[in-house]
């Protein structure tokens, strides 16, 4: 497990994770899990009515990922999920006992977003709550030291290009 990695995709919804997410992967060649599919059926059902989660939805979630991800890593050497970690608490949490995770973060401003979200059609999350995802979300800082932050305000490709880079810059 040493020469393991695992990236989480992180960022607010509509930032592009699980399209970045999927295209590395086959690129890759690596494990892909997409954490929403983690979340307890009360959570979407919370998120589905328009209501935000809390601390305390989150944490069998974030529990389940840290679980997730360590099992990842016994099968393969390089995994991708994808999780929102918009707290530095949450990635605190996925990073609990894990070494070998890092976490790419898919970083766009809100109007760029909105504009994304507005046009996404059938996915769970509504478009009026990612102020609140703004609102909770805490910009990693220089002590975050394995978060690596990618503009999404280029073209996916150049997202996914740079994503790549910097996977093979940390294997």
């Amino acid at each position: 497990m040493a020469n393991t990695k695992i990236f989480v995709l992180m960022g607010v919804s509509g930032c592009g994770k699980s399209a970045v997410a999927t295209q590395l992967a086959q690129k890759l060649g690596a494990a892909f899990l997409d954490g929403d599919f983690l979340h307890p059926r009360a959570n979407i059902e919370k998120m589905a009515s328009g209501q935000p989660l809390n601390d305390d939805d989150r944490a069998p979630w974030l529990a389940a990922i840290n679980d997730a991800a360590f099992a990842m890593q016994r099968a393969n050497p390089v995994s991708l999920i994808v999780c929102s970690a918009l707290k530095k608490a949450y990635r605190d949490r996925l990073r609990q006992g894990n070494p070998n995770l890092a976490f790419l973060f898919l970083k766009g401003d809100f109007d760029l977003i909105e504009q994304r979200l507005i046009a996404r059609q059938g996915h769970f999350q509504k478009s009026g709550m990612l102020a609140s995802q703004f609102a909770a979300l805490e910009v990693p800082g220089a002590d975050e030291n394995d978060v690596i932050e990618i503009d999404i305000a280029q073209p996916l490709d150049a997202v996914i290009e740079q994503a790549y880079q910097a996977i093979l810059t940390r294997e």
